[in-house]
């Protein structure tokens, strides 16, 4: 595609229209068309952002030769038969998280992207935030030393969420905790091995089959000394909103705040006990994406900041334009982007395996052997 600018459709104008223009304002891509159920709200987004093709049917977005590649943000259930159905199509895909809920359906993506040939990414935020970004850095320059251990929680109420999430297991949306913990060391999960603990009302187990309250994970990362702790909550815990991510390493550890907003910690070895602990501000990493999409690692670019996924995810961390920027680029360039089909594919796998082991009161689940071989 060298020459020419990335042709995206966005699917899904929910959440989904905030990429909108970072897409528009990225020097290689432009919107070439949009894609909505509800035509007034389609019409309303198209004309807001001056798109002039617009769909209410996905099929006719995949006819479209204008087209090369399909932004998806449609709910959970749609993830893996509109990814599918857009790579027969020939389109390169970006998906929002999770890539699928099902261990076949991710076995079918990774299979039809080595089939195809096309460009799959899984849109996961926590991998372009400036936290991790940050960590990632320190853990490059060795600051950290050798890492020891990983951890990750995402607690979070999805009480006045859609309905959909009523019929969601925690664990089969884990990836904002699983990403951190494998993409830092360039990991993959080869078994898991869950718990569950309490009970969610007899509503909620009845509609999604689940009746933990919480489940928590052990990772066995491959090739590596290494596990990673995780645990997940959607309904009947009292906690305000964290999506964390915990570092310990022989030199420096880093731990997430326990309150939304606060600094988070910075541990440092060998020094005098009070003077371990650092609280820290983490800095914004704009300076790595081209300078007309700088901009929106900023909340102040969030045109919807009263959406719950902004409200609750404290704006992402500035991720969607590196989102953006790593997609665009990986097509542009002819590359895999990151994460790839794959890494996405492991990424999902660990949670869905993860309550199979908890329904299994904490067996080993070991991944799928398609997860593990990039």
């Amino acid at each position: 595609m060298s020459g020419s600018k990335v042709k995206m459709a966005m699917v899904g104008l929910g959440f989904g229209s905030e990429f909108i223009p970072i897409y528009q304002a990225h020097p290689d891509a432009e919107i070439t068309a949009i894609c909505r159920r509800n035509e007034a709200e389609l019409n309303k987004t198209g004309d807001q952002f001056g798109i002039d093709t617009r769909y209410t049917d996905y099929a006719d977005v995949l006819a479209d030769p204008n087209v090369d590649c399909v932004h998806i943000n449609s709910p959970i259930s749609d993830h893996a038969s509109m990814s599918l159905a857009a790579l027969d199509a020939g389109k390169h895909v970006m998906c929002t998280v999770p890539m699928a809920t099902t261990v076949e359906e991710c076995r079918q993506l990774v299979e039809k992207v080595k089939q195809t040939g096309l460009r799959y990414m899984m849109a996961e935020t926590v991998v372009y935030s400036r936290e991790y970004l940050f960590i990632k850095q320190m853990y490059d320059t060795g600051e950290l030393g050798k890492i020891q251990h990983l951890a990750a929680s995402h607690p979070q109420n999805m009480d006045g969420w859609p309905a959909y999430w009523e019929e969601m297991i925690p664990m089969h949306y884990a990836t904002h905790v699983v990403s951190p913990c494998l993409g830092l060391v360039d990991g993959l999960a080869e078994y898991v091995s869950c718990f569950g603990s309490g009970t969610v009302r007899e509503d909620i187990a009845a509609k999604s089959g689940n009746r933990f309250a919480v489940e928590t994970c052990h990772i066995k990362i491959q090739d590596s000394d290494l596990t990673a702790h995780i645990w997940r909550f959607l309904y009947d815990v009292a906690r305000q909103y964290r999506e964390s991510f915990d570092v310990y390493g022989t030199k420096k550890s880093f731990e997430w705040t326990l309150i939304e907003n606060a600094p988070h910690v910075l541990h440092t070895a060998h020094k005098p006990e009070p003077e371990i602990p650092e609280a820290i501000e983490v800095p914004d990493f704009a300076h790595l994406l081209p300078e007309p999409i700088q901009r929106f690692t900023l909340p102040a670019e969030i045109h919807d900041a009263e959406h719950l996924s902004f409200v609750q995810g404290g704006g992402h961390g500035g991720s969607h334009p590196h989102l953006v920027h790593e997609f665009v680029s990986a097509i542009r360039d002819g590359r895999d982007p990151r994460p790839a089909a794959v890494t996405s594919a492991n990424w999902t796998c660990v949670g869905i395996c993860a309550h199979e082991s908890a329904m299994k009161g904490g067996e080993i689940v070991r991944l799928p052997e398609f997860t593990r071989q990039r």
